[in-house]
């Protein structure tokens, strides 16, 4: 078969940008660093794109659906993710259960600690001690937390299932009771923002109710695919929607199919309209962790028109820049356009003017 060939632009249009080479200037906040940034190259314009993007995210009668994986709030990415929940720099959030877990632990006034990866691993489990690259945990309260947690799933409705969605609200309505600090699962039961957990099964709070149940105390089931259709919902109730991911497994694909089964679902969706992705996977390996947004219009999850920016960086680097700079710019999010939910039971979804 012939290869398909791009129109190559004039070499006038191809030297029509130059690069503005960074300096410094009177201004030293995040927000105009990630500015100047985008007239650079590499991943730095990239991240500077994401920041323009997510802005017009902002801008727009958009909803914000944000995809996290890996141990970011052990990472001590919490606080940022808790700003983006009340301030609605994000709608909604899927991500794993290990990072609500990990939330639960600090909400409760316990602490993840600097290490190294050069610790001897056999000594830390002799002392109880978890290891997630260069941060530690005391796996004696983790376990504590395990019981907690399956004890609460007890005390649910055994008769009917319920999304991982409610059962995450519940449980952070719970936790507000007992918190040290607002967190994750915390603040988003507080500002109705709806929390997903895909891969809830492989994570602590899986763990908890499992030994819960080996015990005899629960027989809680999980509807994730009423989890599928509630996070469509959103999708296809919204007069556009944005992504932003920061790392890629579950959470990523989670929403990235929302558009899948909306077109399948003949609600007229052709795809969100603005993408940022924040990863360190490479796409050449073929797993979706990496797989750029371009593929992603393959499948008809991102339009064909759509805003996208695909940064390759750690997020622990990208995510405090990102997050810094929006919150200097306030008067974006203070009055935007926002959709709205009812969290007990089955979500309702509000996307009026």
């Amino acid at each position: 078969m012939p290869e398909h060939k791009h129109h190559q632009p004039s070499k006038e249009d191809l030297l029509s940008r130059p690069t503005r080479p960074f300096s410094i200037g009177a201004d030293p906040s995040a927000a105009a660093v990630l500015e100047g940034m985008e007239g650079t190259a590499f991943q730095g314009r990239q991240l500077g794109a994401a920041f323009r993007v997510w802005k017009q995210m902002l801008a727009d009668r958009c909803t914000i659906l944000m995809g996290m994986s890996g141990a970011m709030v052990p990472a001590g990415m919490r606080r940022l993710v808790v700003y983006m929940i009340q301030n609605r720099l994000i709608d909604c959030l899927v991500s794993t259960g290990a990072n609500f877990f990990h939330d639960l632990h600090e909400t409760l006034g316990y602490f993840h600690y600097q290490g190294s990866p050069a610790t001897d691993d056999v000594a830390l489990a002799e002392d109880l001690v978890d290891r997630m690259y260069d941060v530690l945990a005391d796996e004696a309260r983790f376990r504590e937390h395990d019981c907690w947690i399956g004890d609460f799933a007890a005390l649910l409705d055994q008769a009917r299932p319920y999304t991982t969605r409610e059962f995450l609200y519940l449980l952070g309505c719970e936790l507000a009771k007992r918190a040290k600090e607002d967190g994750i699962l915390t603040s988003a039961a507080k500002a109705g923002v709806p929390l997903f957990c895909p891969a809830v099964g492989d994570s602590s709070i899986g763990i908890g109710i499992a030994e819960n149940r080996f015990r005899g105390a629960n027989r809680l089931v999980f509807d994730v695919v009423g989890d599928v259709l509630e996070i469509t919902r959103i999708v296809a109730e919204s007069p556009e929607t944005g992504v932003i991911y920061f790392g890629g497994g579950t959470p990523k694909n989670f929403v990235q199919q929302t558009e899948v089964v909306a077109i399948i679902m003949n609600t007229g969706k052709q795809g969100h309209k603005y993408a940022i992705q924040v990863v360190t996977d490479a796409p050449h390996w073929g797993g979706l962790s990496g797989c750029t947004f371009e593929e992603a219009q393959s499948w008809g999850k991102i339009a064909t028109d759509a805003q996208m920016v695909n940064c390759h960086c750690d997020s622990t680097i990208a995510m405090p820049l990102l997050v810094t700079a929006l919150s200097q710019q306030a008067d974006l999010f203070r009055n935007r356009w926002k959709p709205s939910f009812t969290m007990e039971g089955e979500l309702g979804v509000q996307c009026g003017a």
